[in-house]
């Protein structure tokens, strides 16, 4: 089933960068609708608290700060479709968005699909998944008051995390497969300070030891004796970074080796009319901030492009 009109722009993914890329349209009175496939806040969603986005001195909460900007992208009139993108057809001047039972065409396309957390890839990880294995805090926490967990990673995510584990776990491992955490240093002056989280550096995760009744070990290898532990705990949180959410984007769209997603300062990918903005972008900083910047980029140039070409 193809829809009977074609819009201005198809913006795909409800995070901040898709919530603002439709804010910015619906403003403009272009003729937009998001496609989101779960619920409005993307990757913000994995978080409790954000305290460095402007405006909020005191930091706001996460899912609060989601609902937020829906609300004002809402107010301005944005149609909203939860659907799952099954493929992009770009080859025409107007493009298709094919979905499991529906055909949208548009004049532009705003890809603001986000990013997925990245897996270890060892023994137990899958088959542990939501018995003890979990790649959010916030969502599974609470499952784990006065236990021994363990976080793997040391970048911000991983760190900040830890720090909010504490308020349920009776002792947070951060472990790491460095002699130096990652993290911003405000974030880990934070831990250093906390006595709930113990620091396990220099040693990387082989396996995942558990069964029926859930986690019960991480088997862990010193990068430099080669040393075999164990680390009994009964949770582990895996934060090792993320990968683009771009299965669905066809192969003229120019990505990098990782499958980030090219644009140049207008946000526009190597295809006229297709843009790309926050997370699934190939770029340096992946915060709230820039995805807000690249989203209202994203959407001003696509309302540009149009009134170009069409």
């Amino acid at each position: 089933m193809v829809e009977n009109k074609i819009r201005d722009i198809v913006i795909i993914g409800g995070g901040p960068a898709g919530l603002t890329a439709g804010l910015y349209a619906a403003r403009a009175r272009l003729d937009a609708v998001l496609l989101e496939q779960m619920g409005f806040g993307g990757q913000l969603l994995t978080y409790e608290r954000v305290e460095n986005y402007p405006g909020f001195p005191e930091g706001i909460g996460a899912f609060g700060l989601a609902e937020l900007i829906s609300a004002q992208a809402l107010r301005f009139g944005l149609q909203v479709r939860n659907a799952e993108v099954r493929e992009l057809d770009l080859t025409g001047k107007i493009k298709k968005i094919i979905l499991s039972n529906d055909v949208i065409e548009t004049k532009t396309v705003v890809i603001a699909a986000g990013a997925s957390p990245n897996k270890l890839g060892v023994g137990g990880e899958t088959e542990l998944t939501g018995k003890g294995v979990s790649y959010c805090a916030v969502c599974d926490a609470p499952f784990y008051r006065n236990q021994d967990v363990a976080v793997v990673g040391g970048g911000d995510t991983a760190i900040e995390e830890a720090l909010y584990l504490t308020k349920f776990a009776s002792r947070v491992y951060v472990v790491h497969r460095r002699e130096r955490l990652r993290a911003t240093s405000i974030i880990q002056e934070k831990a250093f300070q906390n006595e709930k989280i113990s620091f396990i550096l220099c040693k990387t995760v082989t396996d995942i030891g558990g069964g029926a009744e859930g986690v019960r070990e991480l088997r862990l290898c010193d990068v430099k004796s080669m040393e075999q532990t164990q680390l009994p705990v009964t949770g582990v949180f895996i934060f090792v970074g993320i990968k683009p959410n771009s299965h669905f984007i066809p192969l003229e769209v120019s990505r990098n080796n990782s499958g980030f997603i090219y644009t140049d300062q207008e946000m526009a990918t190597s295809v006229p009319g297709v843009f790309a903005a926050g997370d699934v972008r190939a770029k340096e900083l992946r915060q709230i901030v820039t995805a807000v910047g690249d989203g209202a980029t994203a959407a001003f140039n696509a309302g540009r492009y149009i009134e170009n070409t069409f």
